[in-house]
């Protein structure tokens, strides 16, 4: 990362401007274009650390998107490179947004724009399918995190079947105490072997 600091702040600025402007469906639906962009083409991440940064993306407050663009934006050029990031990300979507409400009722009632619509949401339910099918390509595969993995998924199925209203801030919070309680049984248990 040889490049100076303006043109790496101008480089951040401009990815995030680019991902923000051409991706639909929201924070899931660009980990795909985030991985693409900036684990294997810059490669300014390793793909672990960009699995880390999904993980705290999806577990602090505020959209995916944005937690993940600040997130990289800070790893890469500290503080003012997190605003760039996150600057960038935010633009085209405020600008989208802002049009279409200048004249919302006019906008929706066009045939085109709903013919366009769904077929937009087949290409976000494609582009969040891909992004999870990468993560979980990434997985670890120990005991551990399948047993997470699969309760996950069961619950969520089980929530969905029997209709009910289960947050998925419920999840992520189970899970990460089920993370923290496995990590500190395992130094607690390596700590033991260690003394004896």
């Amino acid at each position: 990362m040889e490049t100076s600091k303006p043109k790496l702040y101008l480089q951040l600025f401009l990815t995030m401007l680019k991902i923000g402007a051409f991706t639909f469906g929201g924070g899931y639906a660009m980990i795909a274009l985030l991985e693409n962009e900036f684990v294997s083409k810059k490669k300014w991440i390793e793909k672990d650390e960009f699995l880390d940064m999904v993980a705290i993306s999806e577990s602090t407050p505020g959209p995916v998107a944005i937690n993940s663009a600040t997130y990289i934006g800070y790893k890469i050029g500290g503080i003012f490179g997190s605003v760039c990031a996150t600057v960038g990300m935010v633009i085209p979507s405020f600008v989208i947004i802002f049009a279409i409400s200048l004249f919302f009722d006019k906008f929706i009632s066009l045939d085109y724009v709903a013919y366009a619509f769904k077929g937009i949401q087949i290409c976000v339910a494609y582009l969040i399918l891909m992004a999870g099918i990468k993560l979980f390509k990434q997985l670890k595969k120990d005991a551990f995190s399948l047993t997470i993995l699969i309760s996950v998924i069961a619950a969520m199925l089980l929530s969905s079947v029997f209709a009910v209203n289960f947050s998925t801030i419920f999840y992520i919070l189970i899970c990460g105490t089920a993370g923290v309680a496995a990590y500190l049984i395992r130094k607690l248990t390596e700590k033991g072997g260690k003394d004896r």
